[in-house]
């Protein structure tokens, strides 16, 4: 493709619908920031070359204007001493000196339209290149929110399956296991407790049946 059919469709291109339509924008956004890049240096080197050759034409111009001037006083220098042909062969010098100069002033008018038009094309191009590289980094800080976020929800997925919500059962499952056996350790203490008060009361009751055995037997002697 050439530079000015590369310049046309740049210049002519939406690049927000084209990256909304794009299958991968980012990889679209690269390819097309790289042709911005190329086209441009491209441009940037054409309007460098039109630059070097008007400054050759101009100091081409320069000189022909002296060389003008000079048979000019030539022509006037024969006519002072009467050499009409002399004046007249002179006169012809320097109608071929002015008639070249007026060329490459022409020449130099067609370059400035180019190079204008260079310039207007550049601008345009830088635009749509800036314009490109804003999307690019909205692009990249979308891609990485997203991935991010992606990355998060597959978190909490994997921790909303019921495979994990199994290991929470069984955790809980050896957490009542450890608790019911630690209650049972206590409901043996506590009957081993009872026993021993309920032995005192055997005791106490055997004593006052004792005592009063006693009492009867002294008080029946």
């Amino acid at each position: 493709m050439g530079i000015f059919s590369r310049m046309t469709d740049i210049v002519n291109s939406n690049i927000v619908n084209m990256l909304d339509k794009a299958e991968n924008p980012d990889k679209m956004v690269r390819l097309m920031i790289q042709e911005m890049e190329d086209t441009l240096v491209e441009v940037k080197s054409q309007a460098a070359r039109i630059i070097a050759d008007k400054k050759t034409i101009e100091r081409q111009i320069s000189f022909l204007r002296k060389e003008e001037a000079g048979w000019a006083a030539k022509a006037e220098l024969a006519i002072s001493k009467e050499r009409d042909d002399l004046a007249r062969a002179a006169l012809e010098e320097k109608s071929k000196k002015t008639d070249t100069a007026m060329v490459m002033e022409n020449d130099l008018i067609q370059m400035d339209d180019s190079l204008e038009k260079y310039r207007e094309d550049i601008a345009v191009l830088d635009g749509k290149l800036q314009e490109a590289k804003k999307r690019q980094k909205q692009i990249i800080l979308r891609k990485q929110t997203a991935t991010s976020r992606l990355h998060v929800r597959n978190k909490i997925k994997r921790a909303d399956s019921n495979k994990a919500m199994n290991k929470f059962e069984q955790f809980e499952r050896r957490i009542d296991h450890l608790e019911g056996e630690v209650e049972a350790f206590d409901i043996g203490k506590e009957s081993n407790l009872d026993d021993e008060f309920k032995k005192l009361e055997n005791e106490s009751k055997i004593e006052e049946e004792l005592k009063a055995l006693k009492d009867k037997m002294n008080k029946n002697n």
